[in-house]
């Protein structure tokens, strides 16, 4: 008996032991987690993302603790799902999918713009006016979109308004091909599909956005709230290295990159660079009330949320 009650208590240390030292390791795993080194980061494969692959480059390079870990998606709504599940910790997106989000109660923080201009609305040779676009079907690829915005703004130039075109949903890399074959009389789009309806002969600008919107905004750098909130100093690195990445992308630095991460052709990379920038890359508050006055005039967002609610500030 006594034999018995020696082992009972010998298996009873060993059951505790085991419950102590795996709450040990669950709590280093939540502290690893507290202070992320891994950032995931979203992106579409557009030269509007350029920003986000030269992070990347400059952070491996640094060798430091944080890390960029990028993850592709196909359609602006399969990022947008992640992002607001909190499945990636920021992405590269159409800033005003991430205002719509904000609008509905996701906690994201736009911490920089994606690029300054860098759209063009590409029309068939049909169209040599902006005239000619009456009674066109013109794509954009979402109306949720600074797309939507410059093709109305063409419009208006005209004389014209959306009631006279009809403007249909497409994904980016569905529009040169369905300009070619007729489809589609126009697009407005990401680059550098516009660029490669133009390389190859299928069509030519109209519009380029600073005609229509003179350093207009398109897409934003933004990251989920919580991760700024348990990640502060891993998520400022992130801030300060996009920041330092923009800059850099001078047109030498942004095709290499655009070659490495797109595998773009040289010919359709060389004409879209020519339209974009990247070396102002600060959401001020003047940007963000022209566009907030332009989603609510064309009916994108009648309620933008503030740029204080929308845009993270260190302060």
């Amino acid at each position: 008996m006594y034999k018995k009650k020696r082992w009972a208590m010998a298996l009873l240390v060993l059951l505790v032991a085991g419950v102590i030292l795996t709450g040990c390791q669950g709590q280093g795993r939540g502290a690893a987690a507290s202070s992320q080194k891994k950032v995931t980061i979203g992106y579409l494969p557009i030269t509007h993302a350029l920003p986000v692959f030269e992070e990347k480059e400059l952070l491996e390079a640094a060798g430091g603790d944080v890390q960029i870990e990028l993850q592709k998606f196909s359609s602006w709504t399969d990022l947008m799902d992640a992002l607001n599940a909190g499945k990636i910790d920021g992405a590269s997106v159409l800033i005003e999918l991430a205002m719509g989000a904000v609008n509905k109660g996701i906690d994201l923080k736009a911490v920089a713009l994606g690029h300054r201009d860098g759209n063009v609305l590409v029309v068939s040779d049909a169209v040599t006016t902006p005239q000619d676009l009456k009674g066109k079907t013109i794509a954009i690829p979402s109306t949720q979109s600074s797309h939507n915005i410059l093709v109305q703004e063409a419009l208006a130039k005209a004389g014209l308004s959306a009631k006279d075109v009809k403007l249909t949903e497409l994904s980016p890399t569905e529009m040169p091909s369905s300009l070619a074959s007729g489809a589609i009389d126009g697009y407005c789009v990401a680059e550098p599909f516009g660029a490669a309806g133009v390389v190859k002969g299928f069509g030519h600008v109209l519009y380029e956005s600073g005609d229509l919107w003179e350093n207009s905004v398109c897409c934003a750098f933004v990251l989920n709230g919580a991760f700024i909130k348990n990640n502060p100093e891993v998520a400022q690195v992130v801030i300060d290295s996009y920041q330092e990445a923009g800059q850099k992308l001078d047109e030498a630095t942004a095709t290499t990159v655009a070659e490495k991460y797109l595998g773009q052709d040289a010919a359709v990379l060389k004409e879209s660079l020519k339209w974009i920038s990247y070396d102002n890359l600060t959401l001020t508050r003047e940007d963000y009330g022209a566009l907030s006055e332009k989603v609510k005039a064309d009916g994108i967002n009648t309620n933008p949320p503030s740029y204080d609610d929308f845009v993270y500030s260190q302060n």
